[in-house]
């Protein structure tokens, strides 16, 4: 694939990317193995550790007890990369460390293998740790985690000082957090974390000229619009759905920088994210990390919070509308907990809400919109809602975020075709 970008100097920024040549919205830009990535410890025992692909059963690793694959040809293709960390894992066994700690072990022996690391736009030497931004609270937990990370990799690198001069283990973490990726499935589930160097060089903009996907471990840049050349290629490194104080205040702490995009400098989306009466919506953004929590262990009592917090409050008290950002998540949780528990009408109903706000605050094709859109689809589909619509809708942003080839756009073109052959029949 012809490169159509460039690293350069980006004023303000440091180091960046641009484009070189005329981009085209779903272009296909970058396709990146990870220098090491593992899967999340809570998705450790339903996705395979080296294609991350979602099984139902999986072989575990006998000797750690930890890894889990596919199948025979999945571990085999595995154990150059888990060779050592089994080893390791045996020795902390039953504790098994973050996954921010396997990941910096994981790099570690990468780097011991040097055959195994191919050079790029940016190198991990080249990465900022921003250790001196830091928060004396934030160093100290890093600290922390480099006392567990020398501990877990012990037994196969004893002195990594002598092994790996140039690696120290506090700003290798530091790096970590603030240049590894979350993996994702093309549902934008979280599978996993991995340290993508080049693609590192992107910066950061609320509304971004580019989109990431992943098929397992493998990252896949393409253009979210049309470009010129010198136009800078941009990604966003946190969710979108926040309001301008909530972004900038995850920037700064994660990232060290403050976002002076022309979203946030114009906070052109706040008034329709925080509509409402801020006494009426407070509640609701004080309930969203109770509400998460109990998305990894109790579908039943989040569905209750969820409709408690969005029924009509009465009084003198006014509606939320649909489109503040805290009421919108909410009800995305709502209709998660309704599809893992089956609800599809109640489903319906609440996906059939998020869709106007979600137009309207994903103006460029975002997976996140396509995504939603197919939701809704698979609910209308299955409770016989004619129409293709939404289907339409979703494949429209899809083609440019996830490419025509993806498993998920060729479900859609399928889906679509059924839709037009029920509405001919009808």
């Amino acid at each position: 694939m012809a490169s159509k970008f460039e690293r350069f100097a980006s004023a303000g920024k440091g180091n960046g990317l641009r484009a070189t040549h005329d981009i085209h919205a779903g272009e296909l830009l970058y396709t990146a193995e990870p220098l090491a990535y593992c899967v999340s410890n809570t998705c450790a025992k339903y996705f395979c550790h080296s294609c991350f692909s979602r099984r139902e059963t999986l072989l575990r690793c006998s000797q750690c007890k930890v890894a889990r694959y596919c199948d025979v040809t999945c571990q085999k293709q595995a154990w150059s990369d888990h060779k050592r960390e089994c080893k390791c894992l045996r020795s902390l066994h039953p504790r098994i460390p973050t996954d921010s700690v396997r990941l910096a072990a994981r790099i570690i022996f990468r780097l011991l293998s040097p055959s195994q690391t191919s050079p790029g736009l940016c190198s991990l030497e080249e990465h900022e740790s921003h250790l001196c931004d830091m928060r004396e609270e934030r160093r100290e937990g890093l600290s922390q985690l480099s006392s567990m990370l020398q501990l877990y990799i012990q037994q196969e690198v004893p002195n990594i000082m002598q092994e790996l001069p140039a690696v120290d283990p506090l700003s290798l973490l530091a790096k970590l957090t603030c240049n590894c990726f979350t993996v994702s499935d093309g549902e934008l589930q979280e599978i996993g974390v991995g340290l993508y160097p080049s693609m590192s060089l992107l910066n950061h903009d609320c509304r971004p000229s580019c989109v990431m996907l992943f098929e397992g471990e493998t990252l896949h840049l393409r253009a979210a619009r049309d470009m010129r050349p010198a136009e800078e290629l941009t990604i966003s490194y946190i969710g979108s759905l926040a309001p301008t104080r909530d972004r900038q205040t995850q920037l700064e702490e994660q990232y060290h920088f403050t976002c002076q995009c022309q979203r946030c400098t114009t906070a052109d989306m706040d008034p329709m994210m925080l509509c409402g009466e801020e006494e009426a919506w407070t509640p609701l953004r004080e309930a969203i990390p109770r509400l998460e929590n109990l998305q990894t262990h109790d579908w039943e009592e989040l569905l209750q919070e969820c409709s408690s917090l969005l029924a009509p409050m009465g009084g003198a008290v006014p509606a939320v509308p649909d489109g503040n950002v805290y009421r919108l998540r909410v009800t995305d949780l709502a209709l998660d907990a309704c599809i893992n528990l089956a609800q599809w009408d109640r489903a319906l109903a609440y996906g059939t809400i998020t869709l106007e706000p979600y137009r309207q605050y994903y103006p460029d094709p975002h997976p996140a919109h396509a995504i939603q859109l197919m939701r809704v689809a698979k609910l209308q589909h299955f409770l016989v809602h004619l129409g293709d619509g939404s289907v339409q809708g979703a494949y429209d942003i899809m083609k440019v975020t996830h490419g025509n080839q993806h498993p998920l756009t060729s479900d859609l073109i399928r889906r679509l075709e059924e839709c037009r052959a029920e509405l001919d029949r009808a």
